[in-house]
């Protein structure tokens, strides 16, 4: 982990407790205040209020936020050389004397730093730039300790703007910033790496001894230590177990926390079992046009399976695009229907809602089941007949559903479409129609791939159901990483696609508009403009998200009936847009995209008979970067790329927002497969033995802690 490779997680005795950090003189600390884990940061001293609004940029708002501020990496200071024995090239520490220091000017005009630095090997020279405040930190006759690299200026042999601490007589143990591994911390304008650590050595002091350790014993690093430690390590083995035991800590109580939510979930909620009637659902099964894959028969089945239960359903049913979400969501409806249940199946956007509409109420109604469709731009006449005597078997549509007071008679099963891209208001109201008597069955669905490790760990609290495979008779979309210089081909390419096979193309655009600061990327308004006249043989559409939802809606309307050939869009076609005709894909500055957005935009093509083609423009010709477009090209599993994205990229681009409800890890990794392996052991031997926690106090009143944090409680 961060660049020190992997250790056992089993701790070992550290040699001597780290000495206390205390913090030089100059530093101007002041130690008369008293300080809890809780405090607000702007009452350390030194930090004040407009220093506590820099922090917030940090997410460190409170005294425990600062110490669980991770350093990034370490600047090995720790060799303290005699001067006579410096090399260029070294990285050292010195310590010495100051015994000269003089302002000058270099020829290009800039304010030079020289400081004659003495112990009693020899004289090493000093230099800085444009930093004139040094006369008065470093005046002749003051002890100082620094560190930094060996190298040549003006022929002589000098340390270039090298950290430095000035010092007494106090061994080197006690430094902050030089002679020892220096933590080195994301910084933002006004807080630097030499100021975090002189407050969170401050805190330290302060507060340590306040900090509770409330696991069990696994084996690991105390708490407290591994605090201190992963801060001020002697040594990067010691880094990596303080690192470990805080990882493990936080992905602890996040298995912890889906176990209690799930439990209480299955102990409080009740539902509406459902009688199975294997020769009816068979019946449905046969009128399908297509053969059901063994993704689709798996998850089925473990849907169905939970209908029986009397506590109600809480699963998600991942699959890519085109996978056959929507028809295994329709069999749990008619399963619901068959049993005197409502169902309720809700997406992000008109348009989506319409397609899942079209879809279920060709295969449902033959059998006599109502299929209703609400939508934010419908008239009052179906309100009308939602509030008379007309009465739906199963309701479609978007948020609408939440908004309208429709009173539903014995809801049964609630399926979401794409959670994450739900609003905060729109949850909470979906809450309160499931707290209505008993609670529905709920089913999530989602394209987004989401490795397993991260399932495993945020939705714990859920089941999951995988469709990994795609239904028989589909073609794989076929992907080329495109370099710029081949730009006109392609273009002359998509011409003759569409002229020869009459498909559509979709050019995506990673920007709206035109950036000063991003002048090399591609704009939707710009491209559209310019390949008017590229392709101007053919209609051209332009789509993105500020346009008004009736010109969207207009603009992807004329796309279906294939009035626009062409349609340039931002991301914003990502989801929920289902052109069979659309043969093919161009995405310019690919680069920019994780491999999972690449994916689930290569999805909105490949939906009819046609062989389809997914083109990946970069500027990119070398490096890691292009090596990870090229596995696209050859991949086309959605959770193998989302393993690799999350690898390579991190969560953060591969879940893009915070909407999609991933917390906000401080120190773990969702890549680290183990370790969320070991803490999900761990926690299931903790509440096998004490379901309740009973024996572990400690740990039962930290999680009640971590709930309320995080804004889970009732």
């Amino acid at each position: 982990m961060n660049g020190f490779g992997r250790v056992s997680s089993s701790w070992r005795a550290l040699p001597s407790s780290p000495p206390p950090l205390s913090p030089s003189s100059s530093e101007g600390y002041n130690e008369g205040m008293d300080l809890s884990l809780t405090t607000p940061v702007q009452y350390i001293p030194r930090v004040g209020p407009a220093r506590a609004k820099l922090l917030k940029k940090l997410a460190i708002e409170t005294v425990r936020d600062l110490l669980y501020y991770i350093p990034f990496r370490y600047d090995d200071f720790s060799l303290i050389s005699p001067i006579d024995r410096v090399q260029p090239g070294e990285t050292v520490t010195v310590k010495g004397t100051v015994t000269a220091f003089h302002n000058a000017f270099t020829k290009s005009g800039k304010k030079l730093q020289e400081v004659k630095v003495s112990d009693e090997t020899g004289t090493l020279e000093i230099i800085w730039f444009n930093q004139p405040f040094l006369s008065r930190v470093l005046p002749v006759g003051t002890q100082v300790r620094l560190a930094g690299s060996i190298g040549w200026f003006a022929h002589e042999l000098v340390m270039t703007s090298p950290s430095y601490e000035v010092t007494g007589p106090g061994p080197v143990s006690e430094s902050l910033h030089t002679g020892r591994l220096v933590p080195i911390y994301p910084e933002t304008e006004g807080i630097s790496s030499k100021w975090l650590r002189g407050r969170i050595a401050f805190v330290l002091e302060q507060v340590l001894s306040s900090v509770v350790d409330a696991l069990p014993d696994f084996g690991l690093m105390p708490l407290p230590r591994a605090i201190q430690t992963v801060h001020f390590p002697q040594t990067k083995d010691q880094a990596v177990m303080a690192r470990r035991r805080l990882a493990f800590d936080e992905l602890f109580f996040l298995h912890l926390r889906a176990f209690e939510e799930r439990r209480n979930w299955e102990q409080t909620k009740k539902s509406y079992p459902c009688r199975i009637d294997k020769n009816e659902v068979t019946k449905l099964i046969n009128t399908l046009p297509f053969t059901l894959t063994d993704d689709q028969k798996t998850a089925t089945r473990e849907i169905l399976t939970d209908l029986t239960r009397a506590y109600p359903m809480n699963r998600l049913l991942e699959g890519d695009v085109g996978a056959g979400k929507t028809v295994v969501a329709m069999i749990a409806m008619y399963v619901a229907h068959s049993n005197g249940l409502v169902s309720v199946l809700m997406a992000p956007t008109q348009i989506l809602a319409e397609q899942h509409y079209t879809t279920i109420k060709g295969f449902l109604e033959p059998f006599g089941i109502q299929v209703g469709l609400v939508t934010g731009s419908q008239k009052t006449e179906l309100d009308s007949r939602l509030r008379g005597n007309d009465k739906f078997d199963v309701l479609v549509g978007t948020h609408a559903l939440l908004s309208r007071k429709i009173k539903f008679n014995r809801l049964g099963l609630v399926v979401i479409d794409e959670q994450q891209r739900f609003g905060v208001l729109q949850r909470s109201a979906l809450e309160k129609i499931t707290k209505r008597g008993k609670t529905p069955h709920l089913l999530t669905m989602t394209a987004t791939p989401i490795p397993r490790s991260v399932a495993r760990t945020v939705m714990g609290n859920l089941d999951l159901s995988i469709l990994a495979t795609i239904p028989d008779g589909r073609k794989k979309v076929k992907t080329w990483v495109v370099p710029n210089e081949k730009r006109q081909k392609a273009y002359q390419w998509i011409t003759k696609q569409i002229n020869e096979n009459g498909g559509q193309t979709f050019i995506i655009c990673p920007l709206i508009e035109e950036s000063e600061t991003l002048a090399t990327v591609k704009s939707a308004k710009t491209e559209f403009d310019r390949l008017t006249s590229v392709f101007g043989g053919f209609c051209l559409g332009l789509l993105h998200g500020r346009m008004k939802v009736k010109e969207k809606n207009s603009v992807l309307e004329d796309f279906r009936r294939n009035k626009i050939q062409i349609l340039v869009a931002t991301p914003v076609v990502e989801v929920g847009i289902d052109i069979p005709n659309a043969t093919i894909m161009l995405i310019e500055a690919a680069e920019r995209f994780g491999l999972s957005q690449l994916h689930q935009l290569r999805g909105r093509v490949g939906r009819g008979e046609l062989q389809s083609y997914c083109l990946l423009f970069t500027e990119v010709s070398e490096g890691q970067t292009l090596n990870r477009l090229k596995a696209i090209e050859t991949t086309h599993s959605g959770p193998i790329l989302a393993e690799l994205d999350l690898t390579l990229r991190g969560p953060g681009e591969l879940f893009g927002t915070r909407q999609h409800g991933l917390p906000e890890l401080k120190v773990a990794r969702f890549s680290d497969s183990d370790l969320i392996s070991e803490t999900r052991t761990a926690v299931h031997g903790v509440v096998g033995q004490d379901p309740n926690l009973s024996s572990f106090p400690l740990l039962r009143e930290k999680l009640r802690e971590s709930t309320i944090t995080n804004g889970q409680q009732d």
